[in-house]
């Protein structure tokens, strides 16, 4: 029965409110508040990337084309409920990730863990894309232009789709799923396509980010080395940071032939301070001739 649960019973009689109690339930090391992910660690993050050989490069957002973009998608007239406490932020990953991807009519586009994102719609209108829709709750299969179940096992066929975008969703794949997940766009990638993961949430020491009144009770399971953050009213269970070498280990090693490229954002803040993307990733399968995307 549930009231037997040791450890629901704990959750339950403890403040929320209590920043500085420590979670027997969270394996250490852990840390109360959230990742500050700031400049600072911005710049070591850039470093230790190329230390190590991983492709970056610095990426300034052309801000007047960013306005063009977002008037033209109609947030507000369209979609007026999304994201209203931060949508600078969510236009901005979209704006992002389809400069990055060259969208186009011959794409045939999957928006990963997508719920009720209307970057389909907006992508369908602006660059003639044909649009998928995936999600872990959508139902199971491929249903119409909706693909239901896990992103690391897609029911579509191999070279399905030319270009796929996550936006604010890798770093809430858990356990190994990220890395699977990889390997899967591998698949399901055509030759020549690509996929855009922003904001690449990345940190200088491995972290995951959680609301330990979310994760408790639902059991959540950490990488053993990872810095466990407690941020509580975050709402969220898991939210991954790569260090430059965990993103080498379970991303870069999972890529199967495909190319990756990292992007330093440097000024999200000049289309609104409350932006806060940092960093992006553009992988693709090369397809013949070995051409990559680039600006």
């Amino acid at each position: 029965m549930e009231a037997d649960n040791p450890r629901r019973n704990r959750t339950e009689i403890k403040p929320r409110s209590d920043f500085n109690y420590y979670h027997p339930e969270i394996p250490n090391p852990q840390k109360q508040g959230g990742v500050l992910h700031g400049p600072e660690s911005q710049q070591k993050v850039f470093h230790g990337l190329i230390q190590l050989g991983i492709d970056v490069e610095d990426y300034k957002i052309d801000v007047d084309d960013y306005r063009k973009y977002f008037k033209a998608a109609r947030y507000a007239e369209d979609f007026p409920d999304y994201y209203s406490f931060n949508l600078p932020e969510k236009a901005l990953e979209h704006y992002i990730a389809a400069k990055l991807l060259q969208l186009n009519h011959k794409d045939i586009y999957i928006d990963i863990a997508s719920q009720h994102s209307p970057t389909p719609t907006i992508y369908n209108r602006l660059f003639g894309v044909n649009p998928y829709l995936q999600d872990l709750d959508y139902p199971q299969g491929l249903h119409g232009n909706m693909i239901g179940g896990d992103a690391a096992n897609m029911a579509v066929p191999d070279g399905f789709a030319s270009k796929m975008a996550l936006h604010c969703s890798f770093e809430h794949f858990e356990n190994n799923s990220d890395m699977g997940f990889i390997r899967e766009v591998s698949r399901v990638l055509k030759p020549g396509g690509a996929i855009c993961i922003l904001p690449l949430y990345m940190f200088d020491e491995y972290a995951i980010q959680t609301d330990p009144a979310v994760s408790i009770p639902q059991e959540v399971k950490f990488d053993d080395d990872a810095t466990v953050y407690c941020a509580y009213g975050w709402g969220n269970r898991h939210g991954r940071f790569y260090d430059p070498d965990h993103l080498l280990s379970r991303v870069c090693n999972n890529l199967n032939g495909m190319n990756i490229k990292v992007y330093r954002i440097v000024n999200a803040k000049q289309v609104d301070q409350s932006c806060y993307v940092q960093f992006a990733a553009l992988i693709q399968k090369p397809s013949q001739d070995k051409i990559f995307i680039s600006e």
